[in-house]
């Protein structure tokens, strides 16, 4: 999950709240005090840690919750509230016809976000298309082009060429007419130097970018403040990516830091993986970090993980009690396709979340992992047939795999189980009717409303 540490931390704060018999100002002072800590200990500015706790305990202390709301659940509401506040309103970069500058020190992940960018407004329905412009380092330009060929999208490069602003000139030239997007890659360097901030200058004349990106480590911590100075005053930054957002317990530096900057956040990089980049929302953000869970981006990568298949099909056999092992097959495809079962738990809300974290969700994956070879050793007749699966043939599928015969039957054992289940819902006519009401307990809806 990205930024773990100060999840845990701040989870824990807030279970004081949760189990306190009631709630009064020593609890909140020691609540205020526990965030200090804790947003300290991730590198977030100290300055504005203290105005926040502040902030926080003189709310507590003196607003009263709205209707309905208990005292635990108003402190709550404020520390999320004041969270997002530091993050400030999200920005959506609009799908239209633009080009894009990525610029940043040497060992950011420039390149690879630059990939990672152009993935993201490919599944938007854009036509993207990337330009290699750092010319210093040697292997700049295959990486570039490895990662465009790897999602798809266009590449322009001109390899041994020196002169930056050129190859942009040029790129620009044969791309903006079959493309919408054009994403820059430029060079780095271990430090701001003049000669970068005068390329840059050259690039951003050619380019004419509609957005400029400045990529930064999560790692950067207090420094990224006036690194995000420097690059703004070069070129205009629009917008700020933080990268290995998810290796590191000391992202808050670079996230108080540059949101106190004239650059929004506007994505983050949530793993090594090319798909693994997210539009930063910082209520959704903060909600996941304080455990409140963000099913919208659950729902997102539902949605995505059920395209090609027929999920209305799938359902229907739910209902009718039929479940084979092809069925329990295409389930665990579609959860795979989700992601890191440890970032699809961290996304549902309050304890189911918090429980489903703190198991061995990796040993879980591996276990999948498992099963799915096995089920790939089976024939078509044995997966929609389980029941002819007998000793003989258990001996074979495990040779076949490469498994043991008891994983096999622990696979057997693991269907009848969900199995067993699905029966029970699709004989649960009373659920059934429900459903199809789309108001449960309500009469008079859906299709039963007619009777």
């Amino acid at each position: 999950m990205v930024m773990e540490g100060l999840g845990d931390s701040l989870r824990s704060t807030l279970k004081k709240l949760a189990n306190a018999g009631h709630i009064d100002a020593a609890l909140i002072k020691e609540v205020a005090r526990d965030i200090q800590r804790a947003l300290i200990s991730a590198d977030m500015n100290v300055r504005q840690v203290l105005a926040l706790s502040k902030v926080i305990e003189k709310r507590a202390l003196e607003e009263k919750p709205l209707a309905g709301m208990s005292n635990r659940e108003h402190v709550i509401q404020i520390v999320h509230d004041e969270l997002v506040k530091i993050l400030g309103a999200p920005r959506q970069i609009p799908l239209k016809k633009q080009t894009i500058m990525m610029v940043g020190l040497y060992g950011q992940g420039k390149t690879t976000t630059t990939g990672k960018l152009a993935l993201h407004f490919k599944k938007k329905g854009m036509r993207v298309a990337v330009i290699a412009a750092d010319v210093h380092r040697p292997a700049a330009h295959d990486q570039l082009k490895q990662l465009a060929d790897k999602v798809q999208v266009g590449f322009y490069g001109e390899k041994g060429e020196t002169d930056a602003a050129g190859i942009v000139t040029r790129g620009l030239a044969e791309l903006k007419k079959k493309t919408d997007i054009v994403i820059v890659d430029t060079a780095g360097r271990d430090k701001l130097e003049d000669s970068l901030i005068e390329e840059m200058k050259q690039i951003f004349t050619a380019a004419k970018p509609d957005e400029k990106f400045l990529v930064m480590d999560a790692a950067v911590g207090q420094q990224a403040e006036s690194q995000a100075k420097a690059f703004h005053d070069a070129v205009q930054v629009t917008g700020v990516i933080i990268t290995k957002l998810d290796g590191t317990a000391k992202g808050g530096g670079a996230l108080s830091a540059v949101a106190a900057t004239q650059a929004p956040v506007v994505f983050i990089g949530t793993g090594e993986h090319v798909d693994e980049l997210e539009a930063l929302d910082p209520k959704r953000f903060i909600g996941r970090l304080l455990g409140m869970g963000d099913l919208e981006a659950l729902l997102e990568k539902a949605k995505a993980a059920t395209e090609g298949t027929d999920a209305d099909k799938m359902a229907r056999k739910m209902l009718s009690g039929r479940f084979t092992l092809d069925d329990m097959r295409q389930q665990m495809d579609m959860v795979a396709k989700m992601g890191p079962l440890g970032k699809v738990a961290s996304m549902l809300p309050g304890q189911m979340g918090q429980m489903l974290q703190g198991r061995d969700m990796e040993g879980t994956q591996v276990k999948m992992r498992t099963y799915r070879v096995i089920l790939d050793s089976m024939t078509p007749q044995e997966r929609e047939e389980p029941n002819l699966i007998k000793a003989p043939r258990i001996g074979r599928i495990a040779r076949g795999s490469g498994r043991t015969t008891n994983e096999v039957r622990e696979l057997l054992k693991y269907y009848e189980t969900t199995k067993g289940m699905m029966k029970g819902f699709g004989s649960n006519r009373k659920l059934q009717r429900q459903m199809m009401r789309g108001m449960p307990g309500q009469r008079g809806g859906g299709m039963a409303g007619g009777r």
